[in-house]
């Protein structure tokens, strides 16, 4: 098995729009977002399942996607910041934190369309508040 599609991005292989990084983590928009600011936090060490990552990545991924949540909550209008940890899609742990005003904005069924620029424009307003 080769190395997911993240791992790429974290390498560099792949861009993405980076919100936040640290040593261990980096947080990016989903490039195809359920809403604006749906956003990726990812631990840079590949694991595929959520409670096979050990405990202490675990809770610094939770430590993490929590600091950039109150980012998102700052840079974007909405009601809270749902979280969610799918996994079936890409085979390296993930976590999705997604702007909610609505229940509809966490299924994953309606998605919105973002170009190039405002793509960058959100993803800088939101590492300004990170």
């Amino acid at each position: 098995m080769g190395v997911s599609i993240f791992t790429k991005i974290i390498n560099g292989e792949i861009p993405c729009y980076k919100v936040a990084e640290d040593d261990h983590f980096i947080a990016f928009l989903d490039i195809d977002p359920n809403v604006k600011g749906h956003t990726l936090c990812v631990p840079k060490k590949e694991v595929d399942k959520l409670l096979d990552l050990d405990e202490e990545t675990y809770l610094g991924l939770m430590q993490f996607a929590r600091k950039v949540g109150l980012a998102i909550e700052k840079t974007v209008a909405c009601n809270r910041v749902g979280m969610s940890v799918i996994g079936l899609e890409v085979p390296h742990v993930h976590v999705h934190l997604i702007p909610l005003n609505e229940m509809k904005d966490m299924t994953f069924k309606h998605k919105v369309s973002m170009d190039t620029e405002a793509f960058i424009a959100l993803a800088k307003k939101i590492q300004s508040n990170y």
